[in-house]
């Protein structure tokens, strides 16, 4: 039955293709690092064509970065990005943001208000999201080069 979920095949599919490249362990843990980090921003919707293009001008690994991007999906996008406002809220010292504020029209203001915690946020929670991920893509791409990935068993047909 998980087989049948989107969410585990497309996590399968990513650990084969990184673990599939031609690379060495290190660049490929730089393109994930990056991955990660341009994908604890606040550029939802925009990251994987943002972390194709800086792996491509910063010469790092552009499908390591594209999977290192997939850490922000529709089920943790959420998380995160509560938990980068809250942190970015707090080190400005800046109040919660009351229903009061979601009444009116969207301002300045409000966007401000909301995007500079959120952006602050996603600094600080980017960095060493990415300094983790290096160091765990830099020791794992060695021991999954040597793992075999069993394929999924394929439909038969049954009409024949």
């Amino acid at each position: 039955m998980w087989r049948r979920w989107g969410f585990f095949r497309q996590f399968k599919l990513n650990v084969i293709q990184l673990a599939r490249l031609r690379s060495e362990p290190d660049a490929i843990a730089r393109g994930m690092a990056l991955g990660l980090f341009i994908g604890f921003t606040p550029t939802f919707g925009v990251q994987i064509f943002l972390a194709i293009l800086f792996a491509f001008l910063l010469r790092q690994n552009k499908i390591a970065a594209f999977i290192g991007v997939w850490i922000t999906n529709p089920f943790t996008a959420p998380i995160i990005y509560g938990l980068e406002y809250e942190i970015g809220r707090m080190l400005l010292g800046m109040p919660p943001l009351g229903m009061n504020h979601f009444a009116g029209e969207l301002s300045w203001s409000m966007g401000m208000s909301v995007g500079t915690p959120l952006l602050l946020g996603s600094l600080v929670l980017g960095v060493p999201v990415a300094i983790i991920g290096y160091s765990v893509t830099v020791r794992l791409i060695p021991s999954l080069r040597l793992w075999k990935i069993p394929r999924w068993p394929r439909r038969r047909n049954k009409s024949l």
